[in-house]
């Protein structure tokens, strides 16, 4: 397969592995705990001005950012889900000269790394948020990624703008191999640096902008050294606007050598490349061009070219080519609507047969508030294969929601289904769905409580009719973490994950435990 993916926790797996299900009084009675202890964290915040007076944090009153909603998403990207940003609140006294700065949002203090530059993201060069907010996104290293989140850009008072940081992890990992036969344990360091810089219009982008981003990544294991692994992720993205017409172009480049590592948001390992079943070397390249015409003030053309291609050294590899046309109207300010079609060449290596793919989707962008974003594409797909087998008709969609119910308090969602080529297995494809949360609260200003949790199935299909395909996976993993914002730069925490693949081939199963530590330093 590729990299990632999620979905609902089959009961099965949860009665085999841990006996007998929890009773729903339980349930609810566990659940009533932790919500009153919210509720509880959250009056204890509004009546106490500093739970660290070491820190000298400022009043409460000052501390919290107001959450504002970006710049509106523009009519050149109606698909797209626009972000949320914070601005710091207007003070009733002018502060100290020597007081300290307010702390970051709590939506925007979820300790990951930097979410990957998209074209469906508005970007804001204003920010002093120490903490990107957490993300919900499929497999793949993010390459349809649904439902990105802004990232910090600090500003330079220029138009040039940049942020830099630095996140260290100690991990111990009963499974290194992500295999059933060959379970092996170790303990592994990541040393994760990453530089983002910007000139032009980052924020708005109704100009001319240009973006980079870079993270190499070293993986090193203490007793097995020849499992240690450099990656590279390298995201770009440039913009230009001119009356009616938009252009943008993204493009993303992932290199790894360590399945374990596939997205800008995510150097945990939630997601695993259940089609490889172990550590493998991949390649990501993933080009999207799009162009925009403003037709009148409600009714707009989008063009689209998209170009995915996955990289194995020594197996299965695929390129695609991509192009779709879309009409959007503009319902209201915060609501458009949009339908089209797209048709594409999906190139594979030998032994595997080519293919051509045509789908019909229909689109949804919605700002309810500014605090709940929802972003929707739902439609059907009908392949053809050169093995001289049936058309494939599936249904494709993608999902992204985002809830700030109050501050403090974030959650994302997102779900999908796609098709793509098996990189180990000859003629064969498989439709990846997947459905994945986040959620993160956060209790006595400095400390951040977060919860990620995703399921995906992987079911394939062969695409010669003289082969036979019956595998199926369900993938699934949970990791809870607690971190602490130390100072304005420094954050460290501890997380556990646990992932786990089910398959109808018994040499496809294995499970995984990591526990680790991080600390990052943003600047």
């Amino acid at each position: 397969m590729r990299i990632p993916r999620l979905v609902e926790f089959p009961l099965r797996t949860v009665t085999d592995r841990c006996g007998e299900v929890p009773r729903p009084r339980t349930l609810a009675f566990v659940a009533g705990i932790f919500f009153a202890a919210i509720v509880a964290a959250q009056a204890q915040e509004s009546i106490e001005p500093d739970v660290l007076p070491s820190l000298a944090e400022p009043p409460a009153a000052s501390a919290e950012a107001s959450p504002s909603v970006s710049t509106e998403s523009l009519p050149a990207l109606p698909q797209s889900l626009p972000s949320t940003s914070a601005e710091p609140a207007p003070s009733a006294r002018e502060p100290e000269p020597y007081s300290p700065e307010p702390l970051p949002s709590s939506e925007q203090a979820f300790p990951s790394s930097p979410e990957p530059l998209s074209p469906s993201t508005n970007y804001t060069s204003g920010q002093t948020t120490v903490i990107p907010p957490p993300v919900a996104a499929g497999p793949y290293g993010g390459t349809y990624n649904v439902f990105p989140a802004g990232e910090t850009i600090y500003p330079s008072g220029r138009p040039f703008h940049y942020a830099l940081g630095l996140t260290v992890r100690g991990v111990w990992d009963d499974n290194i191999n992500i295999s059933h036969t060959d379970k092996v344990s170790d303990y592994y360091f990541a040393i994760e640096p990453y530089i983002t810089v910007g000139v032009g219009d980052i924020e708005g982008r109704n100009r001319s902008y240009l973006r980079l981003s870079y993270m190499p990544s070293a993986i090193l294991f203490v007793n097995h050294s020849d499992q240690d692994a450099f990656n590279n992720l390298i995201n770009i993205e440039g913009g230009y606007s001119s009356g009616r017409l938009t252009l943008t172009l993204y493009e993303s480049i992932a290199l790894l050598e360590s399945a374990n590592l596939n997205s800008f948001f995510d150097t945990t390992g939630l997601w695993a490349n259940t089609d490889a079943s172990g550590p493998t070397r991949m390649n990501i390249f993933y080009t999207r061009l799009t162009a925009n015409y403003a037709l009148t003030g409600k009714i707009s053309l989008q063009a689209e070219f998209d170009s995915p291609s996955y990289a194995y050294p020594g197996h299965i590899s695929d390129y695609t080519i991509a192009g779709g046309l879309y009409v959007y109207y503009n319902f209201r300010p915060k609501l458009s609507v949009g339908i089209g079609g797209t048709f594409g060449y999906n190139w594979v290596d030998d032994p595997s047969t080519n293919q051509t793919f045509e789908q019909i989707n229909l689109r949804l962008n919605y700002q309810w508030t500014s605090k709940v974003l929802l972003y929707a594409s739902a439609g059907v797909e009908f392949r053809q294969f050169d093995g001289n087998r049936d058309t494939y008709d599936t249904p494709v969609f993608e999902v992204g929601l985002s809830y700030n119910p109050f501050s403090g308090t974030f959650i994302s969602f997102a779900a999908g289904r796609r098709i793509y080529n098996s990189g180990y297995i000859a003629n064969q494809d498989f439709g990846a769905t997947y459905v994945v949360g986040r959620f993160q609260q956060r209790l006595f200003h400095r400390v951040y409580l977060g919860l990620a949790a995703g399921y995906e199935n992987s079911d394939y299909f062969a695409t010669d009719r003289d082969v036979s395909a019956t595998r199926n996976d369900d993938y699934w993993f949970i990791e809870p973490s607690v971190d602490v914002l130390i100072t304005r730069w420094l954050s460290a925490g501890v997380y556990y994950l646990h992932r786990e693949d089910s398959s109808n081939q018994q040499f496809f199963d294995w499970e995984d435990n990591q526990v680790g530590v991080r600390a990052t330093l943003r600047f």
